[in-house]
């Protein structure tokens, strides 16, 4: 990857929901997920902090109610995610 590859970060957002799976077919076949549970974790990721992983309040119960709590650690603030 290069020199540069100190600098790189990424940030993750995850939403539990339903989706709509399909395969669009052009130039080149791929695998495609609609929906708002989709559109949900995009925002999740585009208001994330750097090298973290942001859940919705949704995932976060799942997350709780099968004894995953202590992989969660509370915002200090609040995120507003566009059209929520």
């Amino acid at each position: 990857l290069g020199p540069s590859v100190g600098k790189l970060s990424m940030r993750f957002g995850l939403h539990s929901g339903s989706v709509t799976a399909g395969v669009l077919r052009g130039l080149k076949s791929r695998f495609e997920l609609f929906g708002d549970t989709i559109n949900t974790a995009s925002r999740m990721e585009s208001t994330g902090a750097p090298n973290m992983i942001q859940v919705s309040e949704e995932t976060a119960t799942i997350l709780k109610n099968e004894g995953f709590e202590s992989w969660l650690r509370p915002r200090e603030d609040l995120v507003y995610a566009k059209g929520k």
